[in-house]
């Protein structure tokens, strides 16, 4: 492709895409000659466009010296073009086993986030050159089809709650030499990070030690490699409709928390390749990042080989993967609450003070009790009653729920109403006096549910979550 070309390339890719008037274009833009280029073709697209929204993103990281003057060059380049331009300033959090590449960029994303909405679109300046060190690192990760896929040019981000936008890539079929041929002929002018050539980084050390040498001996191998990707694309597509397909029959609800759990005694039934694809599936389904194929062949063999009743609990970057009553859970690290401190809390005699004070105590969220005349209902408490909500009562300690002839250990109504052992301590117990009159979510004492018509409280809430 000429260098005169390559404008005409941007504005025809752009042109492609599903777009609505009023959507908002945004190129994350760093100055380099990378998304110089593409800020200069943004800029021409814009002049026969003026139906879209444009707005130029620099993310500014602090770890460069020169990087406020690399501010003010974006700012005044975004100006020539004609384009409006934020600056976002990012703190990165360093540590001893933390990768510096890994951090900026995820700084980076969160930064140029919150400027998208799902009708607008994410313009990054990844080009053939980039596709292949991209692949390569897979590689030296020892990824599969998915990781060997590498980067797509037209792909979904998600947004959180917000939901997904595009990010489109309209350079990922043109090399690095085209782009440099296209800045010089248009006389652009751009920044260079001097950072980008300390080989101590991965991709610094692909570009300038190890992809010259391989072009040198294969002139298209940059080409080559992205068909490649491509394939593993496609064949990852391929799987992914497979496993969105056999995925649901393994899930099911979990009694106590209503979260999506998997069934392990179904994936037992599963080929270990299909064990190991689900249970990616899932993983991914429930918004955590995947395992590495060691850790996945760990999690199978710790889940799989274990006995019914063992505890399993394994931790995987921010996920906690825990087996309980031949379920698997997933959950978030930080979100795993300690023991409570607080193991008994006298309440209000007053029925409305006792609907707004009672809490379950994960997430703050409150207990919501209401006044029903039917079902399940625990009564109301007498004059002069204390009323107090306790938390982690002792296993040996009888219960007799509503639902039970006969009074039981609570050790063994945990496991009947099938309460996880790490959420047992978050469950709070409401006592008038000293009797025990109701486990929040689970049950009213028998010996104090409401009778007949009368007025009673009933927790209406999830148990936990």
């Amino acid at each position: 492709m000429a260098a005169v070309e390559l404008c005409a390339h941007i504005a025809r890719f752009l042109a492609s895409l599903p777009l609505q008037a009023g959507s908002k274009l945004v190129l994350a833009y760093s100055g380099g000659v990378d998304s110089e280029v593409l800020a200069y073709g943004l800029s021409e697209f814009a002049k026969h466009h003026p139906e879209f929204h444009y707005q130029l993103i620099y993310v500014h990281h602090g770890l460069s010296p020169n990087a406020d003057a690399w501010a003010e060059h974006c700012q005044t380049r975004a100006a020539n073009y004609g384009l409006p331009i934020t600056v976002e300033r990012v703190q990165l959090t360093l540590g001893p086993r933390v990768s510096i590449e890994a951090e900026a960029r995820k700084m980076r994303y969160q930064a140029i986030l919150q400027h998208l909405k799902p009708q607008d679109v994410l313009l990054t300046a990844h080009h053939e050159d980039d596709q292949l060190e991209t692949i390569l690192l897979a590689l030296k990760r020892g990824q599969g089809p998915k990781g060997l896929a590498a980067m797509g040019q037209i792909q979904m981000l998600p947004l959180g709650e917000k939901g997904a936008c595009l990010q489109v890539r309209p350079l990922l079929d043109i090399s690095r030499e085209q782009i440099e041929a296209f800045a010089q002929t248009r006389q652009l002018v751009h920044i260079e990070d001097e950072s980008n050539q300390d080989d101590k980084y991965d991709r610094n050390f692909l570009r300038l030690e190890i992809i010259p040498r391989l072009k040198a001996r294969w002139p298209s191998i940059a080409t080559t490699a992205s068909r490649s990707a491509q394939l593993c694309a496609e064949q990852q597509a391929v799987v992914d409709a497979e496993v969105s397909e056999r995925l649901p029959k393994l899930l099911t609800e979990a009694h106590f928390t209503q979260q999506t759990v998997l069934k392990l005694d179904e994936l037992a039934t599963q080929t270990s390749e299909w064990q190991g694809l689900l249970l990616r599936g899932f993983i991914e389904s429930q918004g955590f990042g995947l395992p590495s194929y060691v850790q996945l062949q760990q999690i199978l063999q710790q889940l799989m080989g274990a006995k019914e009743d063992a505890k399993v609990q394994l931790q995987i970057g921010d996920c906690v993967l825990r087996r309980f009553a031949g379920m698997l859970y997933l959950d978030t690290v930080n979100t795993v609450s300690a023991a409570p401190r607080i193991t008994t809390r006298e309440l209000h005699q007053d029925i409305l003070a006792l609907l707004t004070q009672a809490s379950t105590r994960v997430e703050d969220k409150i207990a919501p009790f209401t006044l029903a005349t039917t079902g399940p209902r625990l009564c109301l408490p007498k004059a002069g009653e204390v009323v107090s909500l306790r938390y982690q009562l002792p296993g040996q300690f009888r219960c007799q729920p509503h639902f039970r002839d006969k009074g039981r250990e609570l050790k063994k109504l945990w496991q009947e109403c099938a309460v996880p052992p790490w959420l047992r301590a978050e469950v709070g117990f409401l006592f008038y006096n000293e009797r025990l009159v109701m486990a929040l979510g689970l049950w009213v004492e028998k010996a104090f549910c409401a009778q007949g018509d009368d007025v009673g409280l009933k927790f209406d809430g999830q148990a936990i979550g």
